[in-house]
């Protein structure tokens, strides 16, 4: 029986107990180290200037809802995948390895040759979401998302669990690596965004705005690190300021959800995948500090238009 190893005078419920006072005093120690906040800390920073992206080609393929699609290591081609069964590969892409995420809350490492199982990794409590591969220099890891509100910290050789955390009040749709790999960003169908920090093991920021009322579905980080762009489901990418918090800007286009998003590897393209059966790929107007200046201006069918970007107050919502 399971109580066979349990000492005189213990029981489970009063082991349960022992683990929540000792979950409750890790928490305290943790909040001792929690002296100020990032936005604080990026007071001195200079504010980011206006910026300018246009949708250059629209990809039409799909016979149905866009669902993921990621830029190949060339920093040209481009692979997707939809609703209609198909995987499209603008261009060609090869690999050897895939590591996917599934809804029996699971993720696994396979050998796309042999098709062989490599590691397996069991953690989450509901469906798992999303996933990305930590930068390959800093070492062999990936975060996860899911139903169950966690973000996850994979370690690929033990299959082990390494860091969790439980913020998001709603499922987690994305997570994506800091370009340094010391941080990554979820988004949420609470309709929040957030930032963690792996060295502080802790959350360090939170990009939301009462307006703002519907999930995000899809995020990613410009070269540098300061923008982080993120796919709503109100059919709008939220642009904001990670340091600050503070959103810069808006950009519209697309007839329906937004359901993934990624900044081509050399940072000077931007491509987002829809329910409107389309991707839209977009280029700053100028470029500086590896992050794009002034503000969105993109394409909408049958031309470019006037009124397809909005200037942001972030006084206001």
């Amino acid at each position: 029986m399971a109580t066979e190893g349990l000492r005189e005078n213990e029981t489970l419920a009063s082991l349960k107990n022992e683990a929540e006072s000792l979950k409750g005093k890790l928490e305290e120690e943790r909040a001792k180290l929690h002296d100020v906040e990032l936005h604080q800390v990026a007071e001195r920073v200079e504010a980011l200037g206006q910026f300018v992206m246009k949708t250059r080609r629209t990809l039409k393929g799909h016979g149905n809802k866009v669902l993921c699609m990621d830029w190949c290591k060339d920093k040209r081609r481009i692979v997707s995948s939809s609703q209609d069964g198909k995987v499209i590969v603008w261009d060609s892409f090869t690999t050897n390895k895939i590591l996917t995420a599934s809804g029996d809350g699971t993720c696994a490492l396979w050998d796309v040759e042999s098709g062989q199982l490599l590691q397996s990794f069991h953690g989450h409590g509901a469906d798992v979401l999303c996933l990305d591969l930590a930068p390959s220099e800093t070492g062999n890891t990936f975060v996860s998302g899911g139903c169950d509100k966690k973000a996850m910290v994979w370690d690929m050789r033990s299959g082990q669990c390494i860091q969790s955390f439980e913020t998001h009040d709603s499922d987690i749709n994305s997570v994506r690596y800091y370009p340094s790999g010391d941080a990554f960003a979820s988004g949420s169908d609470d309709a929040t965004c957030r930032l963690y920090d792996l060295r502080a093991d802790r959350e360090v920021a939170i990009y939301s705005k009462e307006s703002i009322i519907f999930g995000a579905s899809s995020v990613d980080f410009s070269l540098s690190g300061r923008l982080l762009f993120a796919g709503y489901n109100d059919y709008t990418i939220n642009v904001w300021d990670v340091l600050k918090g503070s959103r810069v800007s808006i950009l519209f286009g697309h007839e329906n959800r937004v359901s993934t998003l990624r900044v081509s590897p050399d940072g000077t393209a931007f491509c987002s995948g829809s329910w409107d059966h389309t991707l839209r790929v977009s280029v700053g107007g100028s470029y500086f500090g590896c992050f794009f200046l002034s503000f969105f201006d993109c394409l909408k069918r049958g031309g470019e238009r006037e009124g397809c970007y909005r200037k942001i107050d972030d006084k206001s919502d």
